[in-house]
């Protein structure tokens, strides 16, 4: 048996079909395409799938897709519509996030995988507060893991973010 789910992912409508047990990140790969969002551990424990539902960080691998129903989804492909807050659907997006850059600019990854998922939590993190002290944010970064780059990228790169997006803030 299969249920109608109603996904708004990155502003984007999708209507899809799914076995009730399908979880999020096997609709969002499988049913619309969008591959950006990893699969790792299966258990919650890794962080590699983490989306935004609603403006929350969610282990994907745990949450079901037809709890999404009606829900506002924010995968890695909509990372640079957070920049203005806005999460209507642009037909291009051709900027990257300050997250994006700073990984690129702090040697935030190695093999990628993780990378998905730390962007997308730090982006929550950073969206729901933008004054997070340095060690909060750093605590809340320890929730996923990462078998190659030994972290110091990782916190150098978000922390950089962190601080450029708090300038970036200020000057509007």
């Amino acid at each position: 048996m299969k249920l109608p789910a109603r996904l708004t992912i990155n502003g984007v409508t999708y209507d899809v079909q799914v076995e009730p047990r399908r979880t999020l990140v096997d609709a969002l790969r499988r049913d619309c395409g969008l591959t950006g969002t990893h699969i790792g551990c299966e258990h919650g424990v890794c962080g590699s799938c983490t989306v935004i539902v609603d403006g929350s960080p969610v282990r994907s691998c745990l949450m079901f897709a037809v709890q999404a129903d009606g829900c506002e989804v924010v995968t890695i492909e909509g990372l640079p519509l957070l920049m203005s807050c806005d999460t209507k659907a642009h037909d291009e997006v051709s900027t990257l996030h300050p997250l994006q850059q700073a990984f690129i600019e702090h040697h935030g990854l190695q093999c990628g995988f993780c990378t998905p998922g730390f962007l997308m939590l730090a982006a929550a993190v950073l969206h729901r507060d933008p004054h997070i002290t340095d060690a909060d944010l750093i605590d809340a970064l320890s929730s996923n893991l990462c078998r190659c780059t030994g972290y110091q990228g990782i916190i150098d790169a978000v922390l950089a973010a962190a601080r450029a997006m708090r300038v970036s803030n200020s000057e509007r």
